[in-house]
């Protein structure tokens, strides 16, 4: 399996070398999408433990484990062809009209076990969905929100460290627009929410995006602020 041929076995203090070498380099370039994955897995298997175990409650959770989809373009591509007020419509239109690939995520290579590295991909192929039922955009401001709602969900330390980081690099007026707006309203919808990673996203794209943002207790990100 590509999973499990992609890790690295590391030693505690080889971990504590790469999560230390990739949150420099991530504060340094906040592009590097490599080092700040590498700074989740290598700090996040306790989260990672932890949603595991979730998803084994959950039905749906239960049958992603068993099934391991892929959120990339082989697994995914159908639903360009899905009806606009659908909720795959919706995810094609956002990864469309920024030119995104779902299969540019870098892979997992820090989890010990075929299992955990599973979940962690699962964690990073679902972001631009979750970009999708929230209506964040991707600029820094929406990024940053995003990360507060990943953090409630997941508990991933990397995700708060990079709301911290996206923080120092606003300018005045984005600072307080986050704080003021996003902020509270992230913290909010990422307690109020379902658990999103016992969400089988999949099954659900034909259905309609506003149907599903209610069943799972979604709440949209507020307007941008005149």
């Amino acid at each position: 399996m590509i999973i499990e041929r992609a890790r690295v076995p590391l030693r505690l203090w080889q971990q504590a070398a790469v999560a230390m070498g990739s949150a420099i380099g991530a504060l340094v370039d906040p592009r590097r999408a490599d080092l700040i994955a590498a700074l989740g897995e290598t700090t996040g298997k306790p989260a990672f433990e932890m949603v595991l175990e979730r998803m084994k409650k959950s039905e749906e959770g239960r049958a992603i484990l068993l099934e391991r989809p892929r959120v990339v373009s082989e697994q995914v591509g159908h639903a360009w062809d899905l009806p606009d007020n659908t909720f795959g419509a919706a995810y094609a239109k956002f990864m469309g009209s920024r030119n995104f690939s779902p299969d540019d995520r870098p892979p997992v290579r820090f989890m010990e076990t075929d299992e955990l590295a599973y979940v962690a991909t699962r964690a990073r192929e679902v972001h631009d969905l979750w970009h999708t039922l929230f209506g964040l955009p991707t600029n820094l401001i929406g990024e940053s929100a995003l990360k507060v709602i990943e953090f409630e969900q997941i508990y991933l330390p990397m995700c708060m460290l990079s709301v911290i980081g996206g923080t120092v690099r606003f300018n005045e007026k984005q600072r307080s627009m986050f704080l003021k707006h996003y902020f509270p309203w992230a913290v909010r919808a990422g307690r109020q929410c379902t658990d999103l990673m016992s969400v089988y996203y999949e099954r659900h794209f034909s259905e309609d995006l506003e149907q599903v943002r209610r069943k799972w207790g979604i709440i949209p990100a507020p307007q941008h602020p005149k």
